[in-house]
């Protein structure tokens, strides 16, 4: 018997009774095709069995509740609640929701300068490859472990970006030369871009952005590393090309899952559950 948790908690919407409600759900979706399986969810911080709340200000520790399901439930939405952005718990084939986050396009940092709302998924199975080394390491060490990023950023995990655009002015171009720029600094490393077999990959690159159309509302890219270091993306359901380079994969990843993310407490958020899946032990 399994024991899935999702220990990070989400950012504070609008309403706070929804709180709750999504972590529950985030734990729920983690079984979305399971049957009788336990799964852990995480009560408000500083609640107790009794019901009663922490005092303001108070850094209690979060309680576990365990709940045993007995049936198949399907697969949850999670809302990014500075955006009303919906995400899937699981996309791809079983590839779990680690966080979710928003890009802002410029400041102030107000809804609507929101330009896309994200959620990062990776293979649970691939992450566990990982207990090898980190098996020994307690939830705290490996929160916010540089090393332990790292791996996830170099090493053949499975992973997925789902992009969902909030501003209806973005362009395919803007995203292009948003992510052409990361990428191109991160061949710098390998022989510069000019090299032949870099310019070659920034060239294929970009021409799967030839569509300088705008976006509509709610467009859904999906920025994937398949397994042998294959960048694989897809537009509203649409294949656009793959690319076989981790040097192309991960200057993306890093983005939402390294040193460089945009939205620093998904990222927290990320480093948690990575943390809690390389802790989960099967009986």
């Amino acid at each position: 018997m399994g024991s899935l948790r999702f220990p990070f908690s989400l950012p504070q919407p609008p309403k706070p009774p929804q709180r709750p409600a999504l972590r529950q759900a985030m734990a729920a979706a983690a079984v979305g095709a399971g049957v009788g399986l336990a799964i852990s969810i995480a009560l408000e911080p500083g609640a107790c069995a009794s019901g009663r709340g922490r005092k303001a200000g108070s850094e209690a520790s979060p309680v576990w509740a365990t709940l045993s399901l007995v049936e198949t439930l399907p697969p949850t939405t999670i809302v990014e609640p500075r955006s009303g952005t919906k995400f899937p718990s699981v996309v791809d084939d079983g590839r779990r929701l680690l966080g979710i986050g928003v890009r802002y396009w410029k400041r102030p940092k107000r809804k609507n300068n929101i330009s896309y709302a994200y959620g990062v998924y990776a293979d649970e199975s691939d992450v566990k490859r990982l207990r090898k080394k980190y098996g020994t390491f307690s939830v705290s060490e490996l929160k916010g472990n540089k090393e332990l990023i790292d791996d996830v950023l170099d090493q053949d995990l499975r992973m997925t970006i789902r992009l969902q655009i909030v501003n209806r002015m973005l362009s395919t171009r803007y995203l292009n030369e948003t992510f052409a720029k990361v990428v191109e600094n991160e061949l710098q490393k390998y022989g510069g871009s000019k090299s032949s077999n870099n310019k070659e990959l920034l060239q294929r690159f970009n021409s799967i952005f030839m569509d300088e159309h705008k976006l509509l509302g709610n467009s859904i890219f999906y920025l994937s590393r398949e397994r042998g270091y294959i960048l694989r993306i897809r537009i509203n359901g649409k294949e656009m090309g793959k690319i076989e380079s981790n040097r192309i994969c991960k200057p993306l990843l890093d983005l939402y899952v390294g040193k460089n993310a945009y939205d620093k407490q998904a990222l927290q958020d990320i480093q948690s559950t990575l943390a809690s899946i390389l802790q989960e032990r099967s009986d």
